[in-house]
């Protein structure tokens, strides 16, 4: 097949506020099973909306906005039901950022000829595809960005920053979650940023200020680990919200540990849910429940709910319930990343 063939069925973003999941999560209350905590989530995550002077922490891991839920998560920052984010770069800069420049992504199909596919210069993500070519002009825009910056070290959160604005006055889809955060003032952590778009674009920077023998931007992962940790410390009560596991679920976790080490005793996080298909058995981090991260210290065990489920199928589910509960309109935005510009 052509390779306009496989690129036309568009990903279609769900809009959480457009119908009224309740009916379902009430029904989901009465059942067993992953129903049950489904809507045991919801309830935590509304209790978070409701906590007074509470923040609420969104992690992402894997592809879910690629997937469909980009404007669930970019919503969820507009309408001040989150207050930090921590996600891996590429749900950031190859999904979220690479859209706002105007591209997209595609239905395609997990049975799909991958060689063939790679003839055509098309990446896939199961039955997602994606334009290689448009993934590299996403990878020289961040160069173009890292150009422009003064050279010196950057926490990812910085660097995101810089992502956000340039997208204010230069994105062709407006509202992107980068796009947003910047402007309500959401700080986004990437600790693991290189290992994405993001890194092809910084490694052709480095290498061209090496060659002209120049200094050069680079990104600092202590530091975000400080500046997460600095949030942490000066909420009073934290919530966490994690879709996926990895890297950043244990890195939004660890604040808690680290403010110790800071010698600054913090309390765990309040509030955490998970969404994850991840087998506790393996010992990894994706997996590994949250009862588990409470004999480290992270997360209280009062308020915590496992949910097994691929989370494009019950995330929606979740944030319509707490939209429509409507207990996030008497939340004031955090704006956390004012602390670090003062």
């Amino acid at each position: 097949m052509k390779k306009s063939n496989l690129l036309k069925e568009v990903i279609e973003h769900i809009d959480f506020t457009s119908f009224d999941a309740t009916p379902i999560i009430n029904a989901m209350r009465k059942m067993s099973f992953t129903s049950r905590d489904t809507a045991r989530a919801a309830d935590i995550l509304a209790a978070m909306m409701e906590e007074k002077e509470g923040t609420v922490i969104l992690t992402i891991a894997g592809s879910t906005s690629a997937a469909g839920c980009m404007q669930l998560y970019s919503d969820m920052v507009r309408l001040s039901m989150v207050d930090a984010i921590v996600a891996t770069g590429a749900s950031i800069v190859d999904m979220d950022f690479f859209e706002a420049l105007g591209f997209k992504h595609y239905r395609g199909s997990a049975s799909a000829d991958d060689s063939h596919l790679r003839e055509l210069y098309i990446d896939r993500i199961y039955d997602t595809f994606i334009d290689e070519k448009e993934l590299q002009v996403c990878d020289r825009t961040i160069k173009e960005i890292a150009d422009s910056l003064r050279p010196g070290s950057y926490s990812s959160r910085e660097f995101i920053r810089e992502m956000g604005r340039y997208l204010t006055a230069r994105a062709r889809k407006r509202g992107s979650l980068v796009q947003l955060a910047y402007e309500h003032h959401v700080p986004v952590f990437c600790p693991a940023f290189s290992d994405s778009s993001a890194g092809f674009g910084l490694v052709l920077h480095q290498h061209e200020c090496l060659k002209a023998r120049k200094e050069y931007v680079s990104i600092d992962s202590v530091k975000d680990f400080r500046e997460l940790t600095e949030i942490k410390m000066c909420a009073p009560t934290s919530g966490l919200f994690m879709i996926g596991g990895g890297v950043p679920k244990n890195f939004a976790q660890d604040t808690v540990v680290c403010a110790e080490v800071l010698g600054k005793e913090v309390p765990m996080h309040k509030y955490a849910v998970q969404i994850t298909v991840a087998d506790v058995r393996d010992g990894a981090c994706s997996s590994s429940t949250l009862k588990e991260a409470s004999s480290w210290g992270k997360v209280d065990t009062v308020h915590e709910q496992m949910v097994y489920a691929e989370a494009s199928s019950v995330l929606p589910l979740i944030a319509s319930y707490v939209y429509h509960k409507g207990s996030w309109k008497g939340r004031r935005q955090r704006e956390w990343a004012k602390i670090f510009e003062q």
